[in-house]
């Protein structure tokens, strides 16, 4: 017969099911226990030692734990890899459990922390957003409902979607960790987002009134509904105050520089390819923020430039000034270093959690608000004056937190010493009794060494025996048996009571008792007073990040020595001796070499040759990143810089497999290729790099042409277009708009010279087997490889191939069968018959092995060898 379970794990049981997606961690004593499975899995995740419950027992219970002191990083831990964790407290004074029928302490779960709703941040981590994303579908309206919020900081925004794509596109450019879904959301999207690695959490159950009242200002019912569910989540998840979460905000994506998630990684705009680490990224280059939240502000204008001309020129403006003051922005940077997070203290504080030490922090942070405002006054300019009156310093929380919380408070709440003497009177009654109570036992035990002759004799205090005296063991027989009680017996002493010390430890204890009940309950109401002010703190929080966001750009304008760009509607871009911010900051002003991109009104595509390494990739994000710099509000790494205001940014740069489908890198050219050209309009910015590489040639040379013909023709977007298909140069004789570009290169005694330098018209050689010897390969393959090229292009002088290869419609037939293959035939050669045909036997067999081979399926390397194989059966006697 199976031995029942004990009462504990009954009640463990009980909640563990309430909870079967989660790591439950369960509060015994001063640790936090993981039963069963979840210890099993616990152990191994966090390198825990596994033991077991009821060791004896024929099926011991397996079993874990960690410190409840230390649990934070445990937490942290398994929710970074993407676990939820249930933290199960217990919720009643221990001492009242023998009142309940089976004498067990009341437990619940507190809160259930998860990759979305993790507000615990370190110093590596306090300039990142963690978003918690929530997604409805509407099959009627055919549209999604998607709205995010960010814990720590409040922030809850809202936003109508046409399409999964989008979706995706916002959950990967938002970084999120979990999205929480209801039963309109598709599998197919669902299973996309789990191999992005998001946590998927279903919520079915939407309770309207919560966060009813920060919502009323959205009529949308799907934007309604996505905000129902997501406010949900948290309700049941987080089990605590959210009053701190600000009113939810309508957004539109069209309404910022639109770059989807493939752009933003090809341009490395937040994280580096390589390392995945800010450093090398537009970001790393500009973010010289002081405060964490102002980091936070960056990120965001950073993933969203403007796209309104007012609201760019409005930015630009406030940084000039702030460029042209040199001291002035040197006191506010100064003043910003003194200002904590704003943001997420106001977060800690509203959820309940905050100590004292996190009063003291608000409180210097408003102390340099008088001195913000102070720089900005003198800032003379209408802009800055308009965000002086703006700036609420919170002076009435700053009086009561100076007055009432001592400055080197305690991290605990519970054990006194945080509230200032002279605050609260009762309190400091308690503390007189306890500082009298301390001058009485010090008396005391000069009087007891005085009657007793013992000059060693003490008065201690442990939390089991309370005060007592203690008298080493030889000086025991000096003791009047008749007033001292034995309390304890040590190895070297003997501890004793007396009634006169035994009534003076109650009165003691009792003040030290309500002194830390009484002084708990006045900084709760203190916290609570400041609770009710969180609004404006948050609203003071945002303008001091852009505060500081603007240093920031001024700061880093001054020292790149960047330029104002100037907008125009002519579609005239202008940019002379531009530089790559990242890459310039790496090699260093001395080292990057500048190039002017010049298209005017009738010009749309600059078609980029030259070799590889020479600088085409560089060329173009340098365009992109000056845009977004540019519609940022910030200035720009050149020596002048005219510019339209572009809508959108589509590149397809560099080699990469897709994130989600797995798809090859052709498929995922093709499919960026598209996306640019379903999408892009007249003020969109389009960059393509070596686009068709990843078929066979003549597959990419057509392609390639078709892709610059529609670009040109129908959607006349400012597009750059770099290529090795040297054969694409001639298309300039037929669009108009179209300019040949190249980046220069020279041959010095045999050896390749990059000149990184852009000018005009086409590059007259490929340069590939240079290339191939920096990259070291061996000299007598690199000679071979030279004879194979001089065989090929005397080939093409003698047959006129070296001619323009740029195809008209007229020279391109397509067949049915290569329709159906999808195939695009741009040239068949036709070959007599060997029956019929003059050539000697070896010869005869060497073209039957050519018919038979499909050169486009091998790579370079494998057709020169081929190559080589026929000539030498051709050269045999």
């Amino acid at each position: 017969m199976a031995k029942k379970n004990t009462a504990m794990m009954e009640q463990y049981q009980k909640i563990k099911d309430q909870y079967p997606d989660a790591f439950l961690f369960y509060r015994i004593g001063d640790f936090y226990e993981l039963f069963n499975e979840d210890a099993v899995k616990g152990a191994q995740l966090l390198e825990l030692t596994l033991t077991a419950r009821n060791h004896k027992a024929e099926n011991p219970i397996p079993m874990c734990g960690v410190p409840h002191k230390a649990a934070q990083g445990y937490i942290d831990t398994l929710v970074d890899q993407g676990y939820k964790v249930a933290i199960c407290e217990q919720v009643e004074d221990p001492k009242l459990a023998h009142k309940l029928a089976q004498g067990m302490v009341k437990r619940e779960v507190i809160q259930l922390v998860t990759p979305g709703t993790q507000t615990d941040n370190n110093s590596e981590t306090a300039k990142d957003n963690n978003y918690l994303a929530s997604v409805v579908y509407s099959a009627t309206l055919d549209q999604y409902g998607f709205s995010y919020i960010e814990l720590s900081t409040g922030e809850l925004k809202v936003t109508l979607l046409d399409s999964a794509d989008a979706v995706l596109n916002e959950v990967i450019n938002l970084s999120s960790k979990e999205i929480v879904v209801d039963d309109s959301i598709s599998t197919n999207l669902i299973d996309n987002f789990k191999k992005l690695g998001i946590l998927i959490s279903p919520q079915n159950s939407v309770d309207e009134e919560n966060g009813s009242e920060i919502i009323t200002n959205i009529d949308n019912e799907l934007l309604r509904l996505s905000l129902n569910v997501l406010l949900s989540y948290v309700a049941e998840t987080q089990k605590r105050s959210l009053s701190h979460i600000q009113p939810a905000r309508q957004y539109q994506p069209n309404s910022y520089l639109k770059i989807d998630h493939n752009s933003q990684y090809n341009l490395e705009l937040l994280k580096n390819i390589r390392t995945g680490k800010k450093s090398g990224t537009l970001l790393w280059v500009v973010d010289d923020t002081k405060t964490a939240m102002g980091g936070r502000k960056l990120k965001q204008w950073v993933e969203r430039p403007l796209i309104k001309q007012k609201e760019i020129e409005a930015r630009q403006s406030l940084v000039e000034t702030l460029l042209d003051n040199y001291y002035e922005r040197n006191e506010l940077r100064e003043a910003l270093i003194k200002v904590y997070d704003l943001e997420r203290l106001a977060g800690r504080i509203s959820f309940g959690g905050g100590n004292a030490r996190d009063l003291i922090q608000l409180k210097s942070s408003l102390d340099q608000i008088p001195k913000i405002k102070h720089v900005l006054n003198q800032l003379d300019t209408p802009e800055f004056q308009q965000i002086y009156e703006r700036l609420d310093d919170v002076h009435d929380v700053y009086q009561l937190i100076d007055e009432a919380i001592v400055e080197d408070a305690p991290i605990s709440v519970k054990d006194g010493g945080i509230i200032k003497h002279g605050y609260n009177d009762q309190l400091d009654k308690y503390r007189d009794a306890m500082q009298n109570g301390k001058k009485w036992l010090a008396d005391l035990e000069a009087k007891e060494r005085q009657l007793t002759g013992i000059s060693n004799l003490k008065i201690g205090y442990n939390r089991v025996f309370g005060y007592f005296i203690e008298v080493t063991k030889g000086n025991i027989a000096k003791l009047d048996d008749s007033r001292y009680n034995r309390v304890q017996t040590l190895t070297n002493a003997e501890r004793f009571s007396t009634p006169e010390l035994k009534a003076k430890e109650s009165l003691i204890l009792e003040a030290q008792e309500k002194s830390r009940s009484l002084e708990y309950e006045i900084f709760a109401k203190i916290r609570e007073q400041i609770k009710q002010q969180i609004p404006r703190v948050q609203k003071l929080a945002s303008g001091i990040s852009s505060i500081d966001v603007l240093q920031s750009f001024a700061t880093i304008s001054e020292r790149e020595q960047f330029v104002k760009p100037k907008f125009n509607h002519d579609k005239l871009l202008k940019l002379i001796n531009a530089r790559h911010p990242v890459v310039e900051q790496v090699m260093g002003s001395q080292k990057y070499v500048p190039n002017d991109v010049l298209m005017d009104a009738k010009t749309k595509i600059l078609l980029i040759t030259g070799p590889n390494m020479s600088g085409k990739s560089t060329y173009m994000r340098q365009l992109a990143l000056i845009v977004i710099l540019a519609q940022m509000g910030c200035f720009v790494p050149a020596e002048s810089a005219v510019m339209p205001i572009f809508d959108q940014i589509f590149t397809r740069i560099g080699a990469a497999d897709d994130l989600i489908s797995g798809k090859s890198t052709f498929m995922v050219e093709m499919k960026e290729a598209n996306q640019a050209i379903q999408n892009a309009t007249e003020n969109s910015l389009i960059l393509f790099d070596e686009l068709g590489r990843g078929t066979s040639t003549y597959d990419g040379v057509a392609l390639a042409q078709a892709i610059i013909e529609y670009i040109h023709d129908k959607v006349h977007a400012k597009t750059m277009f770099s290529t090795h298909y040297h054969e694409l140069t001639g298309l300039s004789d037929e669009l108009k708009q179209l300019k040949n570009v190249h980046v220069g290169a020279s041959e010095k005694d045999g050896h390749l010279v990059f000149l990184h330098k852009v000018l005009d018209g086409a590059a007259d050689k490929s340069y590939g087997i240079n290339v191939a010897q920096l990259a070291g390969l061996p000299t007598d393959l690199l000679a071979r490889a030279q004879s194979v090229l001089d065989h090929f292009e005397n080939n093409d002088e003698e047959t006129g191939k070296n001619a323009n290869l740029a195809i008209t419609p007229e020279s391109v037939s397509v067949e049915t069968e290569a329709a159906e293959e999808q195939q695009l035939e741009l040239f068949k050669v036709e070959t007599q018959p060997a029956e019929k045909s003059n050539l000697s036997k070896k010869e005869t067999k060497v073209m039957n092995e050519i018919e038979k081979t499909d050169l486009m399926s091998l790579n370079p390397m494998e057709v020169m060898n081929l190559v080589y194989q026929w000539k030498q059966k051709l050269n045999e006697k």
